[in-house]
C-alpha cells in the first residue's frame, strides 16, 4: 500500500492545482487570444481527465479490496453510482456556467474551465479513498 500512496502523491503533483479559481487564467497568463487559450485549455482538460481517471482507478481498486474483506459488494457499486452522478452533475453545471455567457465568444472557454476545475476537485475528493 505505501507504493499506492506514493503513486497517488506523484500523480497529483503532476497536475497543476493552482490557487486560481479559473483554469482559463492558467492559459491566458501570457495574454493569448481566444483560439490559443482554447487550445491550451483542451490540453489542460485532457491532463485533468487523465489524472482523474488514474485516481478513479485507484479508488476502484481500494473499493474492490474493501468489498473482498467485508464480503459485501457495496463499495464498488456505490463508487460507480457516485461517479455517474458526479459526471451528470459536472456536465449540467458546466453547461449552465457556459449559458451565463449568453452565447458569447467566451462560452467554450468557460465550459472547459469549469470542467477542468470539476475534474481537479473530484480527483482530490477521490484521493481520500485510494488506500
Amino acid at each position: 500500500m505505501p507504493l499506492k500512496r506514493w503513486s497517488f502523491a506523484l500523480l497529483l503533483s503532476a497536475v497543476p492545482f493552482t490557487a486560481s479559481a479559473d483554469a482559463a487564467l492558467e492559459c491566458g497568463v501570457g495574454g493569448g487570444n481566444q483560439v490559443e487559450i482554447g487550445e491550451c485549455l483542451a490540453q489542460v482538460e485532457a491532463n485533468a481527465d487523465t489524472a482523474l481517471k488514474a485516481v478513479l482507478d485507484l479508488s476502484v481498486e481500494a473499493a474492490e479490496r474493501l468489498d473482498e474483506v467485508t464480503g459485501r459488494p457495496a463499495a464498488v457499486p456505490a463508487l460507480n453510482a457516485g461517479q455517474a452522478a458526479w459526471s451528470a452533475y459536472r456536465d449540467a453545471h458546466c453547461e449552465f456556467v457556459g449559458a451565463t455567457f449568453g452565447g458569447g465568444s467566451g462560452t467554450g472557454i468557460a465550459i472547459r474551465s469549469c470542467r477542468i476545475e470539476a475534474a481537479r476537485e473530484r480527483a482530490a475528493e477521490l484521493g481520500q479513498y485510494t488506500q
